[in-house]
């Protein structure tokens, strides 16, 4: 059977688990990934989580790394035999990763990510104890969908306890189907975290801790520095709805309804429209590295619950964003209420001055 969990691997890092975790794997399964890096590289496995039942010789569960390039293998792991270092630094561009199960009575099962010898490295790897004040760590692709919680938002900073590579794609310093190099500080805690809606992610709503993780651009620049808000010099739509209210009074959603903050209702497409857009004119070429939607609960709970974006940079030729070197146009994920405000961010950014 099917014993592959969650699982994202990319030429450059990834994450995989066995199924269900972290709750108990299941009998009889089996599962194989074959993790490759570029030519000339060298892969390095970090063990995230290996509990599995204890046997002799692993024989009810075990995790086996194989190294075809070598001719050498590591393991077989289980509770009792368990890897020696978190790190495990191989020779190879190549490496298979073996998970079975028998019958068995408990265990988590197995976590684990990797990254290839090119990247930097400096600081510690998805540790989830950064020191202070400052420093860099390397976070795999595939962190979004782990187990944990994460507490905050971008702006006000991460409660300590939160799974730290999962509140960096939340805070939009990576994308999760690349990872990368994140710099951060831990600093002061405060009274309460804020919840919020970002790029795919929740966070909690979280009282006090003693520290707070803050994620920079740069060492010692705090990304809401980074963040000032484009204005947008006009807006241009596919159509709005014209309402009629019940004293018979038109009322226009006008496109230049949708700057975000604007007082009473919103832009909305008129009502059956298809394939509506919203047409952002910048002035100029801008550097756009985020967006941020919000519904309209003014007598009308709307709000869009996806999205996709396209720029120009001379309003004729619109190129669909595509996200970290994807296939296909990203979807967006929009807001659930009329209420609350969601971030997603461009990774990489859009230069451009239109937007749809």
């Amino acid at each position: 059977g099917d014993g592959c969990g969650h699982t994202l691997l990319t030429p450059h890092s990834g994450t995989l688990s066995s199924k269900n975790y972290p709750g108990t794997y299941p009998n009889h399964t089996a599962c194989r990934w074959r993790l490759r890096a570029p030519p000339g590289t060298s892969l390095l496995l970090a063990f995230g989580d290996v509990d599995l039942e204890p046997s002799e010789r692993c024989a009810r569960s075990s995790l086996l790394l194989a190294d075809p390039q070598a001719g050498t293998a590591y393991g077989p792991y289980c509770r009792n035999a368990v890897p020696t270092t978190p790190l495990l630094v191989t020779n190879s561009s190549t490496v298979t990763v073996l998970f079975n199960s028998t019958s068995h009575r408990s265990g988590r099962g197995v976590l684990l990510s990797y990254a290839t010898s090119e990247h930097p490295g400096r600081g510690e790897w998805d540790s989830p104890d950064p020191p202070s004040p400052c420093c860099s760590v390397y976070c795999p692709a595939g962190c979004k969908d782990i187990d944990g919680d994460i507490w905050g938002n971008p702006s006000q900073g991460y409660r300590d306890t939160s799974v730290l590579c999962k509140a960096a794609v939340h805070a939009g310093v990576i994308a999760d189907e690349l990872g990368g190099q994140v710099t951060l500080s831990r600093e002061k805690g405060i009274t309460l975290y804020e919840s919020a809606f970002a790029n795919g992610l929740h966070s909690k709503r979280g009282s006090l801790s003693e520290k707070r993780l803050v994620f920079h651009k740069a060492c010692h620049v705090p990304l809401p520095a980074c963040s000032d808000t484009l204005e947008v010099a006009a807006f241009n739509a596919s159509s709005w709805w014209h309402e009629v209210d019940a004293l018979g009074q038109d009322r226009a959603w006008a496109p230049q309804r949708a700057a975000l903050g604007t007082a009473g209702h919103s832009w909305a497409a008129e009502p059956g429209s298809e394939a509506a857009w919203l047409e952002l004119d910048l002035g100029t070429r801008r550097n756009v590295t985020g967006i941020v939607t919000k519904g309209s609960s003014e007598q009308h709970d709307y709000y869009v619950t996806s999205y996709r974006v396209s720029s120009s940079r001379d309003g004729k030729n619109w190129r669909p964003y595509r996200g970290s070197g994807g296939q296909e146009d990203k979807v967006f994920e929009g807001n659930t209420d009329s209420h609350g405000e969601v971030s997603n961010a461009f990774i990489p950014p859009i230069v451009a001055r239109y937007l749809r």
